[in-house]
Order: C-alpha cells, then structure tokens, then sequence
C-alpha cells in the first residue's frame, strides 16, 4: 500500500497544532497537518482568551502578537466580575497588568491562527481529512484518514477532548472526577454588562462548576455553564435544563435575559481537566492541549497551555531528530517538561476548585473584596501570579482577613 511519507504528522489544526507546525517550519522537517473539518470551522468554547495567550504570541513572534491585534471580531477583557452563591459580586481589574484578556468566537479565533500558516516552509495542510485508524510500530507511524493512508517517524495529537491519537495509542476512559461537563449558547441582547469584564458566577447549586457571561463583539454573548462530570453523574443533573432555568429565573441573570435572542441551540462539550498528571507521550507518538488533558481545573481555560504545549513539543521535536529518538522513553521527557512547565498552575486550579465547593468561603472573600480596598487589589495580582494565588489556600490568610 503507498503512503504519503513526512518525518512529522500532527492531528489537528487547533490552537495546539498550529503554535507546534508554527514553531516548526523552516526545521527542514517535512511536516503534514490532517485536520477533519474545513476552516472556518466551529469550535465549542468559552471563547475567552487570557493574557498569557498574548503573551505567547510576542514570545513565539512579536510579529504574530500584532497580526492578532488586527482581528477586529474581538473584545478586550480588562478585568473578572465574580459572583458569589450569596448573590453578591466583586469586580476583579486587569488595570495593573502588562496584558489584556480578550474574548473572540473561536471560529474567528482559530481560522486567524490556521491562517498564519499559509506560505509557511515544510509544512502541508490537508484539510477534510478525519483520521479513522492510527498504528505506531518500531519503525513508523500509519495514520489512515477517510481520504488517504500517510507514514510517518512520529505524529503529534493535537485533535481535542476525543482525540483518536489517545484513544487508539493509550486507551484511556472518561475519568469524571477530573472531567468537566459544559454547555454552550450564543445570544444576542444580553443587558446589563460590566464595560469590559468577563463574568463567572459561582452559585450553589453548579459547584464545583461556574455559570458564565461573555460579552463579543456586535451586542452578541456567549453563554453556559461547566460543571464536574462526576457531580452530574452523581446528582442526575440535567444541564441543558439548569442552564435555561439560571437564564430563566436566577435572581441575577433574569432581567438581562428579557430582550435576549438566542443565536444558536445548546451545544455540550466535555473538558478533560488538568487535575491530575496523565500520559501525554508514547512510542513515536506525543499529546498537546485537550488531548493531553492539560485544562485549568478552576477556569476551564485551556487555549494558553494548549498553545504553551505545542512550543514545548516543537522544541522536543527538534532534538528527537537530531538524535533519532522517537521511543516511549525519550519521549517521556517530553511528558516531564510539560509538566514542570504547568504542574504548579494546574495543582492551584485543581485546590481552587476544591474550594469553590465552598459557598460560604466564596461570600466571606467577596465581601470583604468589596470594602477592603487592599484584598481588592491583591485578587487583581492573583490573575497573574501563582505564589499570591496560594494564600486562597492557607487559614491564615482567612484570619487575617477575619480581623481586617
């Protein structure tokens, strides 16, 4: 049987596939990208984008950083409006950052990205190309699409959630205490928004889980709630009902809803969460992004360290040809530079989550956010710094705020 024959295949055109093919081209590395739908295509998100999304943009190519601030199908988020399960809320600013947040449809967001890699050198795209079977031998990998049969040294899943690389190389199951349930629904005439924060709103019955509001461009919000998959077993939640019973009768949300005109139907995606470390590396194979279960337990955000992924693979990558490597072995270097890179980060997410199953704490913080202009301004520096992040978890810092 022919293949077509490259030293790199990577599955997937998302965020993940294209900062690793972007970090690649001009390597001399023959590289293909197989990517199932045909772009612009819909991604189901929160389409919000941190800072550190931005950031790597300038540290890849300052010239890419640019490129993205041209894309006019964007808001700017400057800070978070929290609420609590007591119904009060607390505004967190980005102000005293180096960096904006953004929110962008990830149709919009990922079709910018895919484009940036036209006329890159060593590097094919095929587009319409859903890969149905993969095999990894001691000489190769075989990866046969609905169109074409290819070969190549290693390939690289980038291919989300339900990635076929993980599923027919690892064989891992739904583990739903480190899953995330979520839907999504995009509205217009949503009232009521902060000027330029985003909004997650952590009430009682949804934790560990969140309800959000997403302003976009055009007067248009997008909309939905995650929460843990365990709990929604568990409980027998029905999400596409709680999410419209929030929108039809919470206390907060309601009225803002009154002229509102939903845009699409409900969508349902599942995030598998960073809460736990898990195999991202095998024989001739490597994971990034969803596929390597690299999400935010806390937030659900998972485009910064997809993009954070597909750097530290790129790099990986370069050295594995240079010294013929590609077994389960060295490729588990790999899998230990991920996560000295995110482990820290995704370990805090994973204790706020925990805490977030907490109303009471939730309420206490907000309130005293609200009248103590220092605890204000120390949530502002926790958006973007680990080590401030970690008092959330120690009672003394409760006390301190207790007598504050």
């Amino acid at each position: 049987m022919e293949h077509e024959e490259y030293d790199i295949i990577i599955v997937g055109a998302g965020p993940a596939g294209c900062t690793c093919a972007y970090q690649l081209a001009g390597s001399g590395l023959k590289i293909a990208i197989l990517e199932k739908d045909i772009f612009p295509r819909d991604k189901i998100c929160g389409d919000a984008l941190s800072t550190d999304v931005i950031n790597q943009f300038s540290w890849m190519n300052p010239d890419l950083a640019q490129q993205f601030q041209k894309l006019v199908s964007k808001t700017t988020s400057r800070g978070v409006r929290v609420f609590s399960a007591s119904n009060q809320s607390l505004d967190v600013s980005l102000n005293n950052l180096k960096s904006s947040g953004y929110v962008a449809r990830r149709t919009d967001f990922d079709n910018f990205y895919f484009n940036q890699l036209n006329n890159l050198p060593d590097i094919r795209i095929f587009q319409g190309h859903k890969v149905i079977d993969v095999n990894s031998f001691e000489d190769g990998v075989i990866l046969k699409t609905d169109k074409s049969t290819f070969r190549a040294q290693i390939v690289v899943g980038a291919d989300g959630a339900n990635s076929i690389i993980n599923r027919k190389l690892i064989g891992k199951q739904i583990d739903k205490a480190h899953h995330m349930a979520g839907l999504r629904q995009y509205f217009e005439n949503v009232s009521g928004f902060h000027e330029d924060h985003i909004e997650l709103h952590f009430y009682k019955e949804l934790v560990p889980g969140y309800f959000w509001i997403f302003p976009l461009p055009n007067g248009q919000a997008n909309v939905g709630l995650g929460m843990l998959s365990s709990t929604v077993s568990k409980k027998q939640i029905n999400l596409k009902q709680k999410l419209q019973d929030i929108i039809q009768n919470h206390p907060n949300v309601r009225h803002r809803f009154k002229n509102a005109k939903p845009l699409e139907s409900i969508k349902g995606f599942g995030l598998p969460l960073g809460s736990r470390k898990r195999q991202c590396s095998g024989n001739r194979f490597l994971l990034l992004g969803d596929a390597a279960g690299l999400i935010d337990p806390f937030t659900g955000e998972g485009i910064a360290n997809a993009i954070r992924s597909g750097r530290i693979a790129a790099e990986h990558l370069r050295k594995a040809f240079q010294l013929n490597r590609f077994d389960s072995e060295y490729n588990s270097l790999f899998d230990k530079e991920i996560y000295s890179k995110m482990w820290s980060e995704l370990l805090m997410g994973r204790s706020l989550q925990k805490l977030s199953t907490y109303p009471q704490i939730f309420n206490f913080l907000i309130n005293k956010g609200n009248t103590n202009e220092s605890v204000r301004a120390l949530f502002t520096s926790m958006l973007d710094n680990v080590d401030l992040k970690k008092k959330l978890l120690k009672p003394s810092f409760y006390l301190k705020l207790f007598f504050s």
